[in-house]
């Protein structure tokens, strides 16, 4: 198997470079085949690499960067103000072929923009969108997006994000024909806004695309689509909705396990069910959403993101390199693009 390179912003994120380095311990045992670029401050970064007894380790490589882009910076701002971010040498590794693919939990704007900056949109695709796997009913994922980069999205960029995303099924759930969806306020076809009828009219002009219609949010996680496209105001509000009430309900299941002995016992093993339940969902399983449409692959990381967590997003990483998912949209767009001429 070929060697991989995985160039890894270690300074993104809310919990600091500590949580990174331990989850690449993890991955250097996973991965025996991939060379880790770490980007950072080397001040911070060596002690911990030492700590974790990887200053020496053959797969491991520290590169030293100056600046740091913040969770509060604008986009256009980490762009000309900070070149030698972390985020924007491990960026450039992936566009200077030097890494395979990179990882950052930092600015999610910031990181769509650097990353629009140094490596390019795919040739024909207007713009990346953010694509996460989501868990359904009957076992096994659905890729989302957008799930925030574009919260605002005409119907071309709509259906390409259906292309793309059909592409990355194919590739990432092994699913010969993906089913391709609409989110939408109904599934009747006079239900939505211009813009979603409107790529509800590509799909269905297109055989390059297995469209099936539109779905409601309560089908989110129902099985019933392979691909779930939206604009990233819509998907970002439906996930983080999910989220919230999935705590909701653990969070009073759990103030009520002190009432009277039956009913505690009750809802002890309830809650017990139910956390398995939302072990299965929560994002730490899911963590590592890709900007797809771009030339490299690119993951991002929650912000908050646990070690387990940003192990997962190295290991999404790891796999849409190994699956040449780039070059695979690529070679969709060429069709799409033949088959308008």
């Amino acid at each position: 198997m070929a060697t991989l390179t995985i160039a890894i912003d270690a300074m993104g994120g809310d919990n600091g470079p500590s949580i990174v380095i331990a989850a690449l311990q993890r991955a250097l045992k996973h991965f025996p085949q991939c060379q880790f670029v770490v980007v950072g401050d080397e001040t911070e970064i060596h002690p911990l690499l030492q700590r974790e007894k990887l200053s020496n380790h053959p797969r491991v490589t520290l590169k030293h960067a100056s600046q740091t882009v913040t969770m509060s910076d604008k986009p256009g701002y980490s762009v000309r103000a900070k070149p030698d971010s972390s985020m924007r040498i491990a960026l450039e590794l992936v566009a200077n072929d030097k890494a395979d693919a990179m990882v950052s939990a930092g600015n999610t704007g910031a990181l769509m923009t650097n990353a629009y900056f140094s490596l390019k949109t795919i040739p024909g695709i207007l713009r990346p969108a953010l694509m996460s796997a989501i868990p359904q009913a009957q076992g096994g994922s659905a890729f989302m997006l957008d799930l925030g980069a574009n919260p605002v999205c005409d119907s071309d960029t709509l259906f390409q994000f259906g292309l793309m995303g059909s592409v990355a099924a194919q590739q990432g759930l092994a699913i010969e024909r993906p089913r391709v969806a609409l989110l939408n306020m109904g599934e009747e076809e006079i239900k939505g806004n211009d813009v979603v009828k409107a790529t509800a009219q590509l799909f269905q002009q297109s055989a390059l695309v297995n469209y099936i219609g539109f779905i409601e949010g309560d089908d989110l996680f129902a099985g019933k689509a392979d691909v779930i496209v939206c604009d990233g105001f819509v998907g970002n509000i439906a996930l983080k909705s999910c989220e919230g009430l999935a705590d909701l309900l653990l969070d009073n299941i759990r103030s009520n396990i002190h009432n009277h002995w039956l009913t505690r016992w009750f809802v002890k093993l309830f809650y017990q069910r139910l956390q398995r339940s939302w072990d299965w969902l929560k994002p730490d399983h899911y963590n590592g959403a890709s900007l797809i449409g771009l030339r490299g692959v690119v993951i991002k990381s929650h912000g908050d993101a646990s070690i387990r967590a940003f192990y997962s997003a190295i290991e999404q990483a790891v796999h849409e390199a190994q699956q040449h998912l780039p070059q695979r949209i690529r070679e969709r767009v060429e069709q799409l693009l033949l088959e308008q001429e």
